[in-house]
């Protein structure tokens, strides 16, 4: 059984509701809701958070979210209020950094993306999805990318935001590329560039997927905690 990572009890306490401590702290203005319960605004990524994430207050949702519309939240596992529907039941771990800031990497030929390169980061999340992500989610933080023959063939980014908490998230690399460590040498740019802001990486990677919780150990990702995901909607 895995060991979570010792932290201090207030850092603690933002990772384990982290999606509700960044909508209604630095992504306020991204998201939309009510006192116990909101979301990121449609275009964003879809993922909603609560007040008391183990109690989530439904109807406290339900005026800002459309019909059949489909929304990650995690934490929760307990049962589903009359009115909504559970498409979706696993889990992911919560992973923090644990090793030195990373060292410049002058050779990397990774790029800032921007809002033309929105067209070509769907096209790649569609072929690699890397967890929820809307039109609209390169405007949570800084993204990277690989650029090859005028084609965008791997991206990491920033999502999450909470006290000094950043997290890592978007990456995803095109089949044609994989096996050249460019997921690794991205990340290894974010995570660098979060440390120098003074902030503390961490990352959520689905319990499932073995290759990348290994690839992140071995970066220097450690394990925190495993958290309950659903994809939900309301009927």
């Amino acid at each position: 059984m895995l060991e979570p990572t010792a932290l201090r009890p207030v850092d603690s306490e933002v990772l384990d509701n982290i999606i509700w401590h960044s909508l209604v702290g630095a992504h306020a203005r991204f998201s939309v809701g009510a006192n116990e319960a909101r979301r990121y605004s449609p275009g964003f990524t879809p993922i909603a958070g609560f007040a008391d994430a183990q109690h989530p207050d439904f109807a406290a949702l339900a005026p800002f979210c459309a019909p059949d519309e489909h929304l990650y939240i995690g934490g929760w596992s307990g049962q589903a209020p009359g009115g909504w529907h559970v498409h979706l039941e696993t889990s992911m771990q919560q992973m923090v950094w644990g090793a030195p800031i990373p060292d410049v990497d002058p050779a990397f030929a990774a790029v800032p993306l921007a809002a033309q390169h929105v067209p070509q980061m769907l096209e790649l999340v569609a072929l690699r999805p890397p967890g929820p992500f809307g039109p609209r989610t390169r405007e949570l933080g800084d993204y990277y990318g690989v650029i090859e023959h005028g084609r965008l063939v791997a991206m990491a980014g920033e999502r999450l935001a909470a006290s000094a908490w950043r997290e890592i998230s978007g990456v995803c690399t095109h089949p044609d590329v994989e096996g050249r460590g460019l997921a690794w040498r991205l990340i290894a740019k974010v995570v660098r560039s979060q440390m120098q802001r003074g902030e503390k990486p961490f990352l959520h990677v689905m319990s499932d997927n073995l290759h990348a919780r290994r690839l992140y150990e071995r970066m220097g990702f450690r394990f925190h905690q495993e958290i309950a995901v659903r994809v939900v909607s309301r009927l």
